[in-house]
């Protein structure tokens, strides 16, 4: 039984699947929007709106938590540029948009995920 196995593997170990997921995170920042697959989309959200939260708190605890959990331009970024615009918000920071085609390849749902 899964109780409580939270998140997808995607076919990777653990190491490999949270560096994936943190260049993920990276690409979504520094871009501000990314086209990838449905379920990507869906494990990088609440990932996404958790360190925005963090950002959002602008202490010096809170920038030092983003400098070990991104890389360095990333997590300036989102600390000094996009955690100010959501100030006023109390949650739901991105969109996921699904797309109409699926990747030619595997047939995969692709997605496009955004902040509001």
């Amino acid at each position: 039984m899964r109780h409580g196995k939270k998140g997808r593997k995607f076919g990777r170990e653990r190491g490999q699947r949270r560096a994936f997921l943190k260049g993920l995170l990276n690409n979504l920042i520094m871009r501000e929007n990314i086209e990838t697959t449905e379920p990507r989309a869906k494990e990088l959200r609440p990932k996404m709106e958790k360190l925005l939260t963090l950002a959002k708190k602008q202490t010096m605890a809170s920038f030092r938590l983003l400098l070990s959990r991104l890389p360095k331009q990333s997590a300036q970024k989102l600390y000094y540029e996009i955690a100010p615009r959501y100030v006023d918000r109390k949650g739901g920071y991105l969109r996921i948009i699904k797309g109409m085609k699926r990747r030619k390849r595997d047939s995969a749902k692709m997605a496009i995920i955004e902040f509001v």
